[in-house]
């Protein structure tokens, strides 16, 4: 047994003996926990209605093909199994259990059954049967951003065609319903609807509809007074274990509670700076550090507990980037050659490369944007759409390419299940 499989199975045994695990690990299972193994976490700990507490994190590949086929490959046992039909995607964003669909009909809905909720200091993990749960009707591209849990809180749905702003509630979505806390108009831009405390942060455009201020609304989607805060161009959102981010042409706002009023500050980029501002941003789940491209050739850290961004320049274009923070501080990134780069947080400095993994992928701009790059705690998943794999990277250990995995449904978009 080796010493990280040797780990996953005392954490088991821990969380056997205990109603409330002080493990934070998102470790990969040792071995299949038992579907009764702590109960039905009637402690409201995110447990519901027809899903089983395990001992140990679910981590699943949930995978999406050109014509909406949706499958699931178990990260522990590789056995895979279907989960049902959506219609032809264009594009497909998740929270770590659901699979948001964009597609002709608005946005389709998957619950892949499997999720972690974050109780602080440690963790449950829960296991349920993977279904579809039906639309969100609307109209154009929709940007989706999400909340640290999948049974709390809400997940924020923007229409760019109709310009409606649309917040679910996730203790339905988590029950199998799709209710809308609020549905509200805006004039038709690109823009985004994040959610925070009960309702959420959503853009607010100018006459030519470029997204200009953001301001908060209430669970009934009316604007809270004193809220609305200039972000010219807002781009971009992810909400860390500190507060929730929404990026701005000249900065990142970060958006806290204290005690029952919102808060919100202006993080500005570094004075001086002339790299491009971050449109986009991406970390392991409910981190502090995320991560977001500085143009083509260089990246952005963003440090939500000390409110200051750090820029590392590259000698290579990128085309994604994601922050571990983990305690080496790595970052992962893929280049427009199909490698795979791990940096320091810290310094920037290269620290491992793979060979090129997706070059076919890569080199057309549109085959490129379906190339989803995840990272959890012990690995990052790549895929390459056109060989049908998704690629398993120990980032920690000089990048080695842990496993070549092969979906049942291609994975011509991916998410990672289970976090």
């Amino acid at each position: 047994m080796t010493h990280r499989t040797l780990t996953a199975a005392l954490g088991a045994v821990l969380l056997l003996g205990t109603s409330c695990s002080s493990d934070t690990s998102e470790a990969r299972p040792a071995e299949r926990p038992s579907s009764s193994a702590t109960g039905s976490g009637g402690d409201g700990h995110g447990a519901v209605d027809g899903a089983q507490e395990v001992a140990e994190p679910q981590l699943h590949l949930t995978t999406v093909d050109a014509t909406g086929r949706v499958g699931m490959l178990d990260l522990l046992t590789e056995e895979t199994s279907t989960v049902g039909t959506v219609g032809e995607p264009s594009a497909v964003a998740s929270d770590g259990r659901y699979v948001f669909a964009t597609t002709a009909s608005g946005v389709e809905v998957v619950d892949s059954g499997v999720w972690t909720w974050n109780h602080g200091d440690h963790h449950h993990y829960y296991r349920a049967e993977p279904r579809v749960l039906g639309t969100v009707p609307g109209r154009g591209e929709a940007t989706v951003s999400t909340g640290p849990l999948s049974t709390a809180g809400g997940t924020g749905l923007f229409l760019a065609g109709s310009g409606e702003a649309v917040l679910l509630d996730n203790e339905a979505l988590a029950d199998g319903e799709l209710r809308e806390t609020f549905r509200v108009s805006t004039r038709p831009h690109d823009g985004l609807v994040a959610p925070f405390a009960d309702g959420a942060v959503v853009t607010v455009p100018d006459a030519s509809g470029t997204a200009t201020d953001v301001e908060l609304l209430d669970a009934d989607g009316t604007p809270v007074p004193g809220t609305r805060t200039s972000c010219p161009d807002a781009s971009g959102t992810i909400t860390t274990s500190v507060g929730l981010v929404v990026g701005c042409a000249d900065g990142a706002l970060l958006w806290t509670e204290d005690g029952e009023r919102p808060a919100v500050e202006r993080i500005p980029y570094p004075r001086g700076s002339q790299a491009p501002p971050a449109t986009g941003f991406d970390a392991r789940k409910s981190r502090p550090t995320v991560a977001a491209l500085a143009g083509t050739d260089g990246f952005w850290l963003l440090d939500t507990r000390e409110r200051t961004w750090r820029l590392h320049e590259v000698d290579v274009p990128l085309l994604r980037v994601s922050a571990s923070d983990d305690a080496e501080g790595h970052v992962v990134a893929l280049d427009r050659s199909g490698r795979v780069r791990v940096y320091a947080a810290g310094t920037g400095k290269q620290l491992a490369v793979t060979a090129p993994l997706v070059a076919g992928s890569v080199r057309r701009p549109r085959a490129a944007a379906r190339v989803e790059l995840v990272v959890d705690q012990e690995r990052a998943y790549l895929s390459s759409p056109e060989e049908g794999v998704v690629h398993e990277i120990d980032y920690a250990d000089s990048a080695r390419v842990a496993r070549r995995l092969r979906t049942n449904v291609a994975p011509t978009f991916l998410a990672e299940t289970g976090r």
